[in-house]
């Protein structure tokens, strides 16, 4: 469902099935473990079994005679070809910046951090060798969660930190104390949520071939981000970033977790180095859960200020990360991205927004779909809702009252984002009137006089997405750019292809740029190939796929690029026409004199005028060849938004909460493909979904993880999931050609605050406040027998 309905194409803004679809669902796509090169071994890494304590003693000279083993190498090994793990996100001024090498060397901070790493003939006796190194360990003192870690006589995890707070920001804007004192309310509560991952169908993994000769390291990643992946291992390993190729295969699932720069690709390297073998390194399923990168950990204590006619006066709080034992790629970037979300959609003149960067005994925090956003949501979304309860107002009401009016766009948020363009309240009756008709009040009203507890929730979110204004993202600590380039290539026979930097990560990319490419070009989709994951090939993106900025970035660049070589191609088309290219148009492949049809050339004409036969048929003005390149990086980020309503059903027996529809009023701008863009809605959302029930790491206070496999680790199944329902407007972004806003994150930021909405509305009568994710059953019950007990229930 559309409500702006877009001009007429022939491919942008349809449905068009995926170009990759048939070899995805034939099995025939080649993925990490499908590769194999001559001369290939394979390699294995030893993982620490404690969470903190000094190496006192390796001996790897069992493992080394071992029969087929090649070579083992150990942290004091490493650290003479390679540096310290890089972080390229600085966003805290001052931040002490705990780094780790690949392998650690002195101290291991965390279960499964690598000690030593094998080199063998198979993947089997690599396993057999580290079995056979002996390492002695002293134990350290645990700081196994962040109360452990904040306490005033906590161990130190970096001894020369006068405490484990690696740094710590606060962002102001107007005077939060004055509307603090004057407000008529004031809401306020400690929201967590506890650990999880992106979880994807193949574990990471990587090829490296260090050629010792030629000094170039070619390596396969499964990375969302190759070209940022070479700067990183040039700047790891010393090497020209001229030396290095990295190409990617499918990936398997991303979600962000395939974005970080992992020690793997550097421990496989130099295996390769040494042993001067390609060296196959992958991860199995159990290392998976304690070397990716964990997220979402935060804490957040905040509260918001009203005036009695429910208009927000401020905002202030204190956001925790649990960053773990090492700062991770990304450092302190997902926690600082909630803290700059946490006003959300609404007018707050006042804030007062802190975060503090904590280190603990645990794996380090990286990227996971949504990064710090979705907690973000949770603290606007949870308080405004505690704030109409406190007040007796409408939910609804109270959202809209406090939204800016379209006309308040380009809109500063108080905080860092400006927010480009909204019709928040449209989008907002948009939902409501969708969960009107699809009678899911008549059955809250029928469901609780049957006794049962029926819950409708409701959450608004915004995403920045286009995460690429290079200059603006440099002076908040991003140490790279975040441009897309394209080349958009017609070769002699008019078929065209399209190279860019982004990857597919499985959200259809390869087949959004075909649309785009057909639509601007006037060919079929049919002629359109696209080529992405390889470092020596494609373009330079400077930040890889994430922060929606596939559609946004590399999707413009597109439109920009496409624009310029069809102009070429009409007045080429001109020159063998006898018209002038005002008169011409491009359509399926052919250029024509508008109104005369038979008057035409095809693009394969074009083309061969264009590379074959420029004599008399090439304009003395054009260059030869057909091809166009576009390096797009944005004024500004852009600003999709929803609102996102759930039913459910809650049993207050057993704490069990049964999802029972869902459906989502979305605005990202104009939507290339309708078709994938409801598919990413609803994989985010199912993905949220298991972050707010179901998914998380357990610790206990050893450090160890007790959920570390999918027995314990709970992700929803197809059971779990309740039918989804999406209706879109179309505001285009006002700075993006083609006007597109991104929409890759848009499920996961909206889905873990609307399950709490949703929970609350059941237990109504109970007074309960989820402020806990994920709301597992045990935990439900908890907040359940609380309030019918009388005690506090947030």
């Amino acid at each position: 469902m559309t409500t702006t309905e877009p001009q007429s194409t022939k491919y942008a803004g349809k449905p068009q099935p995926g170009i990759d679809d048939p070899s995805l669902l034939t099995g025939s796509s080649t993925y990490m473990d499908d590769i194999t090169v001559p001369r290939m071994i394979e390699g294995a890494v030893l993982r620490s079994p404690v969470a903190h304590a000094r190496i006192t003693r390796i001996d790897v000279s069992k493992a080394r005679e071992l029969p087929g083993v090649f070579d083992v190498i150990t942290g004091n090994d490493l650290v003479e070809i390679a540096g310290e793990q890089p972080v390229i996100w600085y966003p805290i001024p001052e931040q002490r910046i705990a780094r780790a090498h690949a392998l650690a060397t002195d101290t291991v901070r965390w279960v499964g951090q690598g000690v030593a790493a094998v080199a063998a003939v198979d993947r089997y006796v690599a396993e057999d060798a580290l079995e056979l190194i002996e390492v002695d360990y002293e134990p350290l003192p645990v700081v196994a969660d962040l109360e452990q870690a904040l306490a005033p006589d906590a161990p130190k995890l970096y001894e020369d930190w006068p405490d484990n707070v690696s740094g710590s920001m606060t962002l102001t804007a107007g005077d939060a104390d004055a509307a603090f004192a004057e407000a008529d309310v004031v809401v306020g509560a400690s929201f967590r949520h506890h650990p999880g991952y992106g979880c994807p169908i193949e574990t990471r993994g990587c090829i490296s071939n260090w050629d010792v000769f030629s000094g170039r390291l070619d390596v396969w990643l499964g990375t969302q981000s190759p070209n940022l992946a070479r700067e990183l291992f040039a700047q790891v390993l010393s090497l020209p970033v001229s030396k290095i190729r990295v190409r990617t295969p499918e990936i398997g699932g991303g979600f962000g977790l395939k974005f970080d720069f992992y020690p793997e690709g550097v421990i496989a390297a130099i295996l390769s180095r040494r042993s001067k073998r390609p060296v196959k390194l992958l991860e199995d399923r159990q290392e998976s859960f304690v070397a990716s990168s964990r997220s979402r950990d935060m804490r957040h204590d905040f509260e918001m200020a009203l005036r009695s006619d429910g208009t927000i006066l401020g905002l202030r709080g204190t956001a925790y990360g649990v960053l773990g034992g090492a700062l991770g790629t990304v450092g302190a970037g997902p926690p600082w991205a909630s803290v700059l979300t946490s006003m959300g959609p609404y007018k707050i003149p006042n804030q007062e927004l802190t975060l503090k960067a904590v280190m603990t005994n645990r794996s380090p925090y990286g990227s996971y779909r949504g990064w710090g956003v979705p907690k973000g949501n949770i603290v606007h979304e949870r308080l405004i809702e505690l704030a109409a309860r406190k007040l007796g107002m409408s939910r609804i009401e109270l959202r809209r009252m406090n939204f800016p009016a379209p006309d308040e766009f380009p809109y500063f948020s108080g905080a860092a984002f400006t927010f480009d363009s909204g019709r928040y309240a449209d989008c907002l009756d948009l939902a409501t009137s969708a969960v009107e008709e699809r009678g899911w009040n008549e059955l809250q009203r029928e469901g609780r006089e049957a006794g049962r507890s029926i819950g409708i929730g409701y959450g608004f979110h915004i995403e920045p997405g286009a995460y690429g204004p290079s200059r603006v993202l440099n002076m908040v600590g991003l140490d790279h750019s975040g441009f897309d380039e394209v080349y958009v290539r017609m070769d002699s026979a008019g078929k065209v292809t399209v190279l860019s930097g982004q990857i597919s990560t499985g959200q259809g990319t390869h087949t959004t740029y075909a649309q785009l490419v057909a639509e601007g070009l006037g060919v079929p989709i049919e002629d359109v190939t696209v080529v992405t994951g390889d470092t020596e090939s494609c373009p330079y993106t400077g930040y890889g796929t994430g922060g929606s900025r596939a559609a946004t970035l590399g999707g413009a660049a597109i439109v920009n690029a496409t624009g310029r070589l069809k102009a070429k191609i009409l007045r080429i088309g001109a020159e063998l026409l006898e018209a002038d290219p005002e008169d011409l148009e491009l359509d399926n492949g052919r250029v024509s004199v508008r109104g005369a049809a038979d008057s035409s050339v095809s693009t394969a004409d074009i083309g061969y005028s264009a590379y074959r036969m420029l004599n008399g048929r090439l304009p003395e003005s054009e260059t030869p060849t057909l091809e166009e390149v576009d390096v797009f990086d944005p004024a500004n980020m852009t600003t999709s938004y929803a609102c996102t309503a759930l039913l459910v059903e809650v049993d207050r027996q057993t704490g069990a909460v049964k999802l029972l529809d869902c459906l989502q009023a979305h605005d990202a701008g104009v939507i290339i493909n309708p078709l994938l863009a409801d598919g990413q809605l609803a994989g985010g959302l199912a993905q949220a979904f298991g972050g707010g029930l179901f998914e998380e790491f357990v610790y206990d206070d050893d450090g160890q993880i007790r959920t570390a496999s999918f027995m314990d680790y709970l992700i929803p199944s197809a059971t779990d999931i309740p039918p989804f329902h999406f209706y879109h407007q179309e505001t285009p972004a006002p700075h993006i050609p083609g006007g597109m806003k991104g929409l890759g994150e848009a499920g996961t930021i909206a889905g873990v605050s609307v399950v709490g909405s949703a929970i609350d509305d059941a237990l109504s009568d109970l007074g309960v406040t989820v402020c806990e994710f994920p709301m597992t059953p045990p935990r439900l019950l908890e907040l359940i027998r609380a309030a019918q007990s009388g005690e506090a229930t947030t």
